[in-house]
């Protein structure tokens, strides 16, 4: 059974990558015509175009995509949005998943891949992890999004979670821009990409289920940078207490 599973799942893998390339190149020109536009509103277009691409995508892929807390998104606030990583079927997932125009923190080496990277910058704020000044480039690049009016998502584990834990530690700098912004954090729980798109596998997909649940946002008004570590702390508790309830609900339904 293994080796049929593995045998369907690169034939899924197969069926998956030609209906991402498919599906990507028709938005590629519209992409870059959107590159004309000033921001916000480049970013603004660009997100409503990707929820059109994954709307049309995920289902070819054999993926269900499940969302629930938008009602936590509140008309005229931005906020800082922090998701868990597990998978790279996340980023595809999380913005286009998050209401209103948004930027996403990812690495500069996925902006190299050919045509694919034009659509890959313009809905991230790019970072070389390896450079001190690329992070603080990127670090003042959060803010002017946050400044307009855009939310920012952030993937506080800093990569995928390799780990069997429900969650990595999380890293300051997520936490630290929400409190020098004044912006609320909204937390967000994905569920099961790595089921889809596993890390430890080669060219490997398997269509299901993928839920991706907002959290109530926690407030930052009044807070200081003194206070990144408490807030940090306090947020990973919200999202693995939510990651554990919902798979001992899980298990009771079985």
């Amino acid at each position: 059974m293994k080796l049929l599973k593995d045998i369907l799942a690169r034939l899924f893998a197969l069926w998956a990558l030609l209906w991402f390339v498919a599906t990507m190149l028709l938005i590629l020109l519209p992409t870059w015509v959107m590159g004309l536009l000033p921001e916000p509103t480049r970013t603004r277009w660009f997100i409503g175009l990707s929820r059109i691409w994954m709307g049309i995508f995920l289902p070819l892929a054999g993926v269900r995509l499940r969302i629930t807390g938008r009602e936590h998104f509140k008309k005229g606030q931005n906020y800082v949005v922090v998701c868990n990583h597990n998978s790279f079927m996340d980023v595809p997932v999380t913005s286009p998943g998050i209401p209103g125009g948004n930027k996403t923190i990812a690495k500069i080496e996925m902006a190299r891949i050919p045509l694919f990277g034009l659509i890959y910058r313009r809905g991230s704020v790019l970072v070389d992890r390896k450079s001190e000044e690329s992070r603080m480039r990127s670090y003042a690049y959060m803010k002017e999004v946050l400044a307009m009016g855009l939310h920012m998502c952030i993937y506080p584990e800093g990569t995928r979670n390799r780990t069997p834990h429900p969650l990595k530690e999380f890293k300051d700098g997520a936490f630290r821009l929400a409190i020098e912004t004044q912006k609320p954090i909204i937390p967000a729980v994905l569920f099961r990409t790595k089921q889809v798109l596993p890390q430890h596998r080669f060219f490997y997909f398997w269509p299901g289920p993928i839920e991706m649940h907002f959290l109530p946002p926690v407030e930052t008004a009044g807070l200081i940078p003194d206070h990144t570590k408490e807030l940090k702390e306090k947020i990973f508790a919200q999202m693995w207490s939510f990651i554990e309830n919902s798979k001992a609900d899980q298990r009771g339904r079985l």
